[in-house]
């Protein structure tokens, strides 16, 4: 593949997100949509198996160890670190300097890794009551869950280890412009988890669960090692510590490590507080956090995913309106199919729950409460989204501690809302938490980018502004249309659901057409042109 080259005077930079992007952010939503509905099936399957059981909770519990050691060392290198780094050393550099820098980072990630994975395994008997003080206390049962939590956390240590390795090289694929493969691992990585819970469960418990995540993160490594054969990689041994390359990458990961480790913490928080709500509150509200995730996934993430290299590459040639106009217009696009998404799942949550979830061990009373919760996490997906294309905008200009700041910030209002709203409003006041505290931190993540690179706002303010009262609007139609039906059985919640969805979605889309949003013409554009080319 030709190395990609900086944008000439006579290309603009609409015309390379419209290029380029296009197509990769065709293979991330690709992957992304494929892994969010095995996610959501996985979701099925463990509410059939499991419902909110107690050893659930402990499996929850569990996981949070884990995934909070990859997520602060792998992820914190994966995206606002490392992509920068190594696209400008392979554009300046050449390919040998580039797997270089690739090795010594991947050596060190997969050591540092390695390293906590073993100090946690040895202290899991301390860290897990401290996660969950109260798990299965209003029970009877808080000895036996937290050992259970205990063991489980063990079981799943190995997955770290291997996420850190994929997890780099995940990011040398995407740095090279490669994105099909990573985008097929997360898809692995649910089947082996819906594996676990429909082929493992039966014999081993919450244990299959956590064999399952093992598997899975072997998978997601295994898919993705042919792409980096492909490319060419020469692996080599050592650190390079005195490498100014990895002392870059070091450089903007340390600020990362703070922010993912407070974005990791919102998840504690919720645990903490749910774990003295009662048993099966920490499954509840996983599930209510999965199923809210599932449009922050689709549009926010993945489209950010897909530009976040092309931004690095704009940083790398200096070229700030290119940054400037891709960042708005990606927004603008997020925002577009974010917002009612967003609020067209919060008016459907309750025949959507009990149609996802309620079946096998999940009953009426657990698609209740999920719901209720779910309502509330629906408000924070707007903020959640924008947060994930600015907050690129910053670590592509190699600025890691401005959204770090804000994390940790969000996460302070976060406890401090959790502290005061779980007693008396329960699973909702933790789930309105977490929202409020995203709302702030999007806030004012967007008015320092502004400040940091210019950005004409005027023109999202009054995108963003029209998308949100088409958005309404669909809303109030749902919301009209629903008042004065009964979903008793899950044949009625399906077709309220589905009837729902589809009704939401025309609305929106006429009122769009309607006020001439541009990205809905431009859309249907694309739709016929491709449709005329066949």
């Amino acid at each position: 593949m030709a190395e990609p080259g900086p944008a000439g005077a006579s290309e603009s930079p609409t015309r390379n997100v419209s290029g380029g992007l296009a197509i990769a952010a065709a293979i991330v939503a690709f992957g992304f949509i494929g892994s969010r509905l095995l996610g959501i099936v996985r979701t099925i399957a463990i509410a059939d198996a499991f419902g909110t059981s107690p050893e659930l909770d402990a499996y929850n519990i569990a996981f949070r160890i884990p995934d909070l050691i990859f997520q602060v060392l792998a992820g914190a290198t994966l995206g606002s670190a490392f992509i920068p780094v190594f696209a400008r050393v392979y554009r300046r550099e050449g390919s040998e300097e580039a797997w270089r820098l690739a090795s010594r980072v991947l050596n060190l990630v997969t050591t540092a890794t390695a390293a906590l994975c073993v100090l946690a395994f040895i202290l899991a008997p301390w860290l897990v009551p401290l996660l969950a003080p109260d798990l299965g206390r209003d029970i009877g049962r808080n000895e036996e869950l937290t050992d259970k939590a205990v063991e489980l956390t063990r079981l799943m240590l190995l997955s770290p280890l291997l996420f850190a390795i994929s997890g780099m090289v995940t990011g040398i694929l995407n740095g090279r412009q490669h994105f099909l493969l990573p985008a097929v691992a997360p898809m692995l990585y649910n089947l082996a988890i819906i594996f676990g819970a429909v082929f493992l469960a039966d014999r081993w418990g919450v244990n299959g669960l956590a064999a399952g995540v093992v598997i899975g993160a072997g998978l997601h490594l295994a898919v993705q090692v042919p792409g980096l054969l492909r490319e060419g990689m020469t692996y080599g041994f050592g650190f390079g510590r005195r490498d100014p390359a990895v002392l870059e990458v070091g450089r903007l990961m340390g600020p990362r490590v703070i922010g993912l480790a407070a974005a990791q913490f919102n998840f504690v928080v919720t645990g903490f507080f749910a774990s003295k709500v009662g048993a099966s509150a920490i499954s509840q509200l996983t599930y209510a956090w999965l199923l809210a995730g599932l449009p922050l996934a689709l549009f926010g993430m993945a489209l950010s995913t897909a530009v976040f290299p092309t931004l690095a590459g704009h940083a790398a040639d200096e070229d700030l309106d290119a940054l400037r106009t891709t960042v708005s217009r990606v927004l603008r696009v997020i925002m577009f199919l974010t917002v009612p998404a967003a609020l067209g799942l919060a008016i459907l949550r309750d025949p959507a729950t009990v149609v996802l979830l309620e079946r096998g061990e999940f009953p009426r009373i657990d698609s209740v409460i999920t719901a209720s919760a779910l309502g509330w996490y629906c408000l924070g997906i707007i903020p959640q989204a924008g947060i994930e294309i600015h907050s690129r905008g910053f670590y592509a200009l190699g600025d890691t501690k401005t959204p770090v700041g804000l994390a940790v910030l969000a996460v302070v209002l976060n406890l401090l809302l959790s502290a005061l709203l779980w007693e008396r409003y329960r699973h909702e006041g933790l789930a309105f938490s977490v929202s409020a505290a995203s709302w702030l931190e999007w806030v004012l993540l967007y008015v320092l980018y502004v400040r940091r690179t210019g950005a004409e706002v005027a023109g999202d303010l009054r995108a963003i502004g029209v998308g949100a009262v088409c958005g309404a609007g669909m809303a109030l139609f749902l919301a009209v249309a629903l008042a004065p039906m009964e979903f008793g059985s899950w044949s009625e919640n399906l077709v309220a659901a589905t009837a729902g969805a589809a009704a939401g979605a025309l609305v929106y889309a006429g009122l769009a057409n309607l006020f001439g949003i541009e990205e809905l013409s431009e859309a249907a554009s694309r739709v016929k042109s491709r449709l005329g080319r066949a």
